[in-house]
């Protein structure tokens, strides 16, 4: 009777506290951008940081932005990597159209260095060019531009990032951050419903540049443990190492 009696208790489910919730959502964030300035100029700062180490490097990783440097330090670490002892240094250069403005003011120091480097398949032809114009090699087509040491993201290294690990296992990513709620509020938008998921994905993460920079971290850090590194990460450091 007594076991009857247990059995029979109804079941109390503890109700959420949204402030904790929302301090543990910060806190994750926190930890994710730990050790990375995130707020306004935060690439003009990271350049101007780039810029005071050249002068000692053995060789450059020349990236769009901030997000890709933090994309590469995490693929690197995870392969036991300390690039700083390497002496190679990420330059996030503001944007792939400023790649032909650093590479003129890097000047005879472009010939030098090692340089490697990722772009967007959009500015695919912008880094070509650049390239070209600063004698970095003669790269006219996308496997000549590897051959140099720059490689190409489909469209680009969020989508890469995607692909490798997954969409399920993306969707559970931002379960564990805190954000699968507002990641299903954007699925629901009309201009997002229906889309494919791993679209849905890359727009939310573009709709914060802070979101962008924490998930840079997460997702590289969630390919490496799959062993699954999209291909133009995965080459830029088998190239430098």
């Amino acid at each position: 009777m007594a076991r009857e009696r247990i059995a029979e208790r109804p079941t109390i489910t503890r109700r959420r506290n949204p402030t904790m919730d929302l301090a543990r959502r910060r806190e994750l964030a926190r930890r994710a951008l730990d050790g990375y300035d995130s707020g306004p100029d935060a690439t003009t700062r990271a350049l101007a940081a780039a810029w005071a180490k050249i002068a000692d490097a053995a060789g450059l990783i020349l990236v769009e932005g901030l997000s890709d440097q933090i994309a590469v330090e995490a693929a690197a670490a995870g392969r036991g990597r300390d690039l700083g002892a390497e002496r190679v240094v990420i330059v996030p250069i503001g944007g792939a159209h400023a790649i032909g403005r650093f590479l003129a003011e890097l000047g005879p120091l472009a010939a030098e260095l090692r340089l490697a480097g990722l772009c967007d398949v959009r500015e695919e032809e912008v880094f070509r060019r650049a390239l070209v114009a600063a004698r970095v090699g003669s790269p006219r087509t996308r496997a000549d531009m590897a051959e140099v040491g720059f490689h190409v993201c489909v469209d680009d290294l969020e989508q890469e990032l995607i692909r490798a690990v997954g969409a399920t296992a993306v969707e559970a990513l931002f379960d564990s951050q805190g954000d699968l709620g507002s990641f299903r509020s954007l699925q629901s938008q009309p201009a997002w419903r229906g889309r494919e998921p791993e679209r849905q994905m890359w727009r939310f993460l573009r709709a914060g540049s802070r979101r962008n920079l924490r998930y840079a971290r997460l997702l590289t850090e969630a390919a490496t443990d799959r062993d699954a590194l999209p291909r133009p990460l995965a080459a830029l450091l088998d190239q430098t190492g």
